[in-house]
């Protein structure tokens, strides 16, 4: 299974945020204490001022024993402050209309705050008379108060994790635009295009990056400018000698008419040197389409390329079979390649059909209206094992044909570099043999 990929701008992102919210979350929960803390301070500072104050209007009543009077106060609510004044014997002598009918505090006697059922309570210091006042702040208000100041404190917190995460994205995205640029530059590097990566204004660590990578791809300059040129010497010191040898066999069997044994064992040799001919060619082109000639891109008219192919073949008095393309209305294909390494593969396809044809219908070589080339031809049926490895160099159909066994491989090589699609189209036992070619197409 393919692995995924991932940004490294996400990931920053993404620990970022992550680093910046947990920060958030235990800043918001020590102002959350903090703000606890002092608005708690702070109400009770007013419990304990209200209490004060009753106080020094509670001196002033005379003592009531047998009752108790409510003070009744305007818009009181379940949010509102209460009070009790209550005497030694444990007697509310008076009350607001929301405080109950019994102490807030069984253990009044003590000042200072203390905590009743409903009520955050304040206990004053007895009076001369020995009256005690204690005001009760309700635990509703209390606690809606709490929770309004902490949300003041923290919901801007929370609302600002947008605007941080777009400033951390924003910052993210423009700190990383030197490394897109690097990358955009390296993609843009194959054999074709081994140019050193111009300078970039990067950062010290992607500095020596771009220097290696300069480095490796003047290596790599020198690597395959020196394979191609071995390729082309190699082409050209071998064929003419070759070339030399097969012209003086030739000459040599044309002296030999008197004698039909020697005759007949010259054409043999000049069959082999022409053979042997023939591979070196397919080595050399193997040679150049592992060297990466395929690699360069430029617009190339496939369908001349093709008829010149086809023409080229047809001539050859060897080649039976002959080639018939069909290119419909089409006058042009544009695709984007090397048109030498185009030229390779397509004769390679062609010189296959009619190397393994065993019928004398001409092969065909067919471009659809959706730019697939067809090139189909009659041979002897294949099992699926050997239509697996025909892709493999110095494997053939049959052992009993002629050829090297490479030109399905240069054909595959070919096209691997240049983006293309071959496919052979041929199930086993089948005696119609098709192969499909999709080269990168343009618009002409």
């Amino acid at each position: 299974m393919k692995k995924e990929t991932w940004s490294l701008a996400s990931r920053i992102v993404t620990h970022v945020m992550l680093v910046v919210s947990c920060a958030l979350f235990a800043l918001g929960m020590s102002l959350a204490a903090f703000t606890r803390y002092e608005v708690t301070e702070r109400l009770d500072n007013s419990l304990e001022e209200v209490a004060e104050r009753l106080q020094s209007v509670v001196e002033h009543i005379p003592y009531r024993p047998e009752g108790h009077d409510i003070a009744w106060l305007p818009d009181v609510g379940p949010r509102t402050l209460a009070y009790q004044v209550v005497d030694d014997a444990g007697n509310v002598i008076i009350r607001s209309q929301n405080a109950p009918l019994t102490p807030f505090i069984e253990m009044f006697r003590t000042p200072g705050f203390s905590d009743g059922r409903n009520f955050r309570v304040y206990i004053a210091s007895a009076t001369v008379l020995g009256y005690h006042v204690m005001v009760g702040e309700p635990y509703l208000h209390r606690n809606e108060a709490i929770l309004r100041a902490i949300l003041i404190s923290i919901v801007p917190l929370i609302l600002c994790l947008p605007l941080i995460w777009l400033l951390v994205r924003w910052s993210v995205s423009r700190a990383m635009h030197p490394l897109e640029q690097l990358q955009n530059a390296m993609q843009l590097r194959d054999s074709g295009n081994l140019e050193p990566i111009p300078a970039l204004n990067l950062p010290r660590e992607l500095l020596t990056i771009q220097i290696a990578t300069n480095t490796l791809l003047g290596r790599l300059a020198v690597a395959l400018k020196t394979e191609r040129a071995f390729a082309a010497s190699a082409a050209h010191e071998l064929r003419n000698p070759l070339a030399a040898l097969q012209a003086q066999m030739q000459m040599l069997v044309k002296q030999l008419d008197n004698n039909n044994e020697l005759k007949q064992r010259g054409l043999l040799i000049v069959e082999k040197i022409r053979a042997f001919g023939r591979t070196v060619e397919k080595l050399l082109q193997f040679s150049r389409a592992s060297s990466g000639v395929a690699y360069q891109r430029e617009r190339v008219d496939l369908i001349p390329v093709l008829r010149f192919l086809c023409d080229e073949l047809n001539s050859s008095p060897n080649v039976r079979p002959r080639l018939r393309i069909e290119t419909g209305n089409m006058r042009s294909l544009f695709v984007m390649g090397d048109m030498d390494a185009i030229a390779i593969l397509m004769r390679n396809l062609l010189e296959n059909a009619v190397l393994h044809s065993v019928s004398p219908e001409p092969v065909s070589i067919s471009i659809r209206r959706n730019k697939d080339i067809i090139i189909s031809n009659t041979c002897r049926p294949l099992s699926q094992e050997a239509l697996n490895k025909l892709s493999r160099p110095f494997v053939r159909g049959r052992s009993d044909t002629a050829g090297s066994g490479l030109g399905l491989a240069i054909v595959h090589q070919i096209a691997a570099q240049m983006d293309a699609s071959v496919q052979i189209l041929t199930h086993a036992h089948e005696s119609q043999f098709v192969v499909r070619v999709q080269i990168q197409k343009i618009t002409p």
